[in-house]
């Protein structure tokens, strides 16, 4: 999960500056609002039915990961679907899987998000 949650982050920096949907002055503020815990699990529940096995066993272990700190922004369930999204992004991309982290991040992008 930890080394998914940079990738996650950084394919949503890349889609919003190449998208401008974001400027200099809110960059930061649109990046957050995509990588916080309820966006991630709004995403993970676009992106379950297009997973394979392999993968859906991969999010599951990072969503039923014991954790100890839930952000005040976020419920325990949502907590665990963005860990569980972090976890599949990372293991995706240290197997060498980059290819289908950017199918799944182009596939379940919420395209009418307004800025």
């Amino acid at each position: 999960a930890h080394c998914g949650d940079a990738v996650f982050e950084l394919l949503v920096r890349a889609w919003l500056c190449e998208s401008g949907r974001a400027t200099n002055e809110n960059l930061h503020r649109a990046t957050v609002r995509y990588v916080c815990a309820p966006a991630q699990a709004a995403r993970v529940d676009r992106m379950l039915p297009l997973l394979t096995e392999d993968e859906l066993a991969q999010y599951r272990r990072g969503r039923n990961a014991h954790v100890h700190f839930v952000p005040k922004s976020a419920t325990h369930e949502q907590y665990s679907k963005a860990t569980g999204l972090e976890s599949l992004f990372g293991a995706l991309y240290l197997a060498g899987k980059t290819d289908r982290v950017n199918e799944l991040f182009v596939l379940t992008q919420e395209e009418d998000h307004a800025d």
